[in-house]
């Protein structure tokens, strides 16, 4: 009753000839899409090879801030200065990391008092930290748009805050200046 049906052998058609291909030939339009998946995958090669290039090359551009060699999103001269000033001043922010791990610590400390004081770090810090950003923010664009006052302010704030938000040894490219050195006056 539920057991399945049994296919029945089929009989080998006519249009089967004794030493032929055994199928049939392919439309036009089967053997041009045949033909593009076979020139996108060699292409797909050819492309691995060149992105492990470029790959090696970008590493070297973020160790060394050479801007030819950074990805698209870290060129030009008005990133440039923003990493620049980002990284020539220190920042509480740098902090905001180990200040949140020695907080946890003294929040699972089991001690009531310590829980009441890494709450009231915690939130200290976070107030420090949204001040700084605002702060940033505000001074990133009035040197943008007195350095550069051609250049568009889209985008650049947040890329400030983000390379802000980042531990100083982990950013990415590499800083190229010193707290407090001062910024060079042209960029271009």
């Amino acid at each position: 009753m539920f057991r399945r049906a049994k296919p029945e052998p089929q009989a080998p058609t006519a249009s089967a000839k004794a030493g032929g291909k055994g199928r049939a030939t392919p439309s036009r339009r089967e053997a041009e899409e045949a033909a593009k998946a076979r020139a996108l995958r060699s292409q797909g090669r050819a492309q691995g090879k060149n992105k492990k290039l470029s790959g090696a090359q970008v590493r070297e551009g973020m160790r060394t801030g050479d801007d030819r060699l950074l990805l698209e999103r870290d060129r030009g001269p008005v990133r440039r200065f923003i990493r620049d000033y980002v990284d020539s001043r220190f920042s509480i922010t740098e902090l905001m990391i180990p200040i949140l791990i020695i907080t946890l610590i003294m929040g699972y400390s089991g001690s009531e008092a310590l829980l009441r004081a890494s709450n009231g770090i915690m939130m200290g810090t976070l107030l420090v930290v949204v001040y700084d950003v605002l702060m940033l923010r505000r001074r990133v664009r009035r040197e943008i748009t007195e350095r550069f006052p051609d250049e568009p302010l889209k985008g650049l704030t947040h890329y400030a805050l983000v390379r802000l938000l980042q531990i100083r040894w982990l950013r990415r490219p590499r800083s190229q200046v010193k707290v407090g050195q001062a910024l060079p006056d042209n960029y271009r």
